[in-house]
């Protein structure tokens, strides 16, 4: 499995936030390049965060974690529901799946507790739930080809149809099927996928009867991809990490490997203090922070970062620990890491999943606005870079329109004004022309089929400013 190369080929999302409809496709801006990358533009409030925003809700989803109650207000207030459907392509030595997954994000209400007095201006409460599962697939190898076929499909009352795929996967065993009917109910109700529960994923794995059979083994391949892709080799970076780093804490992400053993996660370093952390965590940041300083020195030339080591500690369990704090090393001049940039530290917090992009194909990492506090002709070329030599996926949304002049323009996407038809490629575009002046006529201009930009008027907005200072007394 661990051969196995996953990509997520596109997004459709309905209803979702301020997208009534938006559909972005990844797989057909690879043309000469192995890595993969989507850059999203747009004005602010058009629809650009609503993407990272469902490439987390799949990320959980695959990882059956549960659903947290923010996304119960991402669902559009003109709608009940909002829909999600993501495809994927799966390659192995032998194989390759062509797969779908899409469920409907509703909100529920949560129940006050019985004898508990409700004021009227009490806030109502909902949470997320993820409903009507669907996780459809096509195949192919040397020797046989499937069209597209259902594989799972929770919306019923039953555990999942089609019953022959059940009965391939969980068996006919009547008390399995009925301890799987509760599972199922409890699940949906604490807010998590049920077609990637562990409650199902360990019956499915543990059908003895089904191991042997050729089938059998073909559908496990696609839901172990799909689940290992979910928990080691998708990414979510979003906005709440540049707070972060504006509070001095540096979220470090990161996706290890040394051999046969390795380390996945997210470390928060405080930085206006020293910060506690496990014993056997420490050679982890260690190793991490040695391998980010041979690719963090060439992009801030004579920079490197180091952990300070101040002493053992004991937590409150009895478990060992030590005190550690970040260090800036420039000329060979060291200064706690807080005094550095947010810049640099937003660098730092995301440098080593970009190693890891660059590196392995089977890596999807998206965040929004990559761009906040680095230099924009740094990121151009970071980006042209990883576009050019890297094997992974990135997906990135930004502000800053540099990478429009350094990034094949198919790598580029943008958010329209329509709700209905929220994300478009560029028409009409020459190979001589320049992306960013392109954008910015089109802004102007309104070339496209669908309109990029929702014109401001300047005369009123600086009357909007001198009424608001009058207001104000100023």
């Amino acid at each position: 499995m661990e051969n196995t190369i996953v990509r997520l080929e596109s997004i459709s999302i309905e209803n979702f936030k301020n997208v009534k409809y938006g559909q972005l496709c990844f797989a057909n801006n690879r043309k000469n390049y192995r890595t993969s990358i989507l850059g999203l533009y747009g004005q602010n409030g058009s629809g650009k965060t609503a993407l990272i925003d469902a490439i987390e809700l799949l990320q959980l989803a695959l990882k059956g974690a549960q659903i947290p109650s923010k996304f119960a207000d991402y669902i559009n207030v003109e709608a009940g529901y909002a829909y999600l459907r993501y495809e994927f392509s799966v390659s192995g030595k032998e194989d390759r799946y062509q797969a779908f997954y899409e469920f409907k994000l509703t909100a529920e209400k949560i129940e006050t507790a019985q004898n508990t007095i409700v004021l009227e201006n009490d806030d109502v409460h909902f949470k997320a739930k993820i409903t009507d599962e669907l996780l459809s697939y096509a195949y192919e190898s040397e020797t046989l080809k499937i069209r597209k076929s259902t594989l799972l499909d929770t919306s019923s009352k039953k555990v999942f149809t089609p019953t022959t795929k059940y009965s391939c996967l969980v068996g006919k065993d009547k008390k399995v099927n009925m301890n799987l009917m509760v599972d199922k109910k409890i699940i949906q109700a604490a807010s998590r996928s049920f077609a990637f529960s562990g409650e199902l994923l360990s019956v499915i794995r543990n059908n003895q009867v089904g191991q042997g059979d050729l089938e059998y083994q073909r559908h496990m391949r696609l839901i172990e991809s799909l689940v290992r892709y979910g928990n080691f080799e998708l990414f979510v970076i979003n906005t709440a990490n540049s707070g972060i780093i504006s509070m001095n804490m540096v979220p470090l992400s990161f996706r290890y490997e040394n051999g046969k053993s390795g380390a996945i996660g997210n470390i928060l370093i405080p930085l206006e203090e020293t910060a506690p952390i496990p014993e056997e965590t420490v050679s982890v940041v260690e190793r991490i922070i040695t391998n980010m300083n041979v690719v963090l020195s060439r992009i801030v030339p004579g920079l490197t970062i180091r952990l300070e080591n101040l002493g053992e500690i004991l937590f409150a369990n009895g478990k060992k620990g030590v005190r550690i704090q970040l260090i800036s090393l420039k000329n060979k001049k060291a200064i706690p890491l807080k005094y550095e940039s947010e810049g640099i530290k937003k660098i730092i917090s995301v440098l080593q999943l970009l190693i890891v992009v660059y590196n392995r194909s089977s890596i999807t990492v998206a965040i929004d606005e990559l761009d906040a506090g680095i230099f924009e002709y740094l990121l151009g070329e970071l980006l042209r870079i990883i576009s050019e030599q890297g094997k992974g996926q990135l997906i990135f949304t930004s502000h800053n329109l540099r990478p429009l002049e350094t990034l094949n323009r198919g790598f580029i996407a943008f958010t329209t004004t329509n709700s209905s038809n929220r994300y478009i490629r560029m028409g009409n575009l020459k190979d001589s022309n320049n992306l960013r002046d392109f954008y910015f006529r089109d802004i102007i201009l309104g070339e496209q089929s669908e309109e990029v930009y929702d014109p401001t008027n300047n005369s009123e907005i600086a009357l909007a400013f001198r009424e608001a200072g009058e207001f104000n007394g100023t």
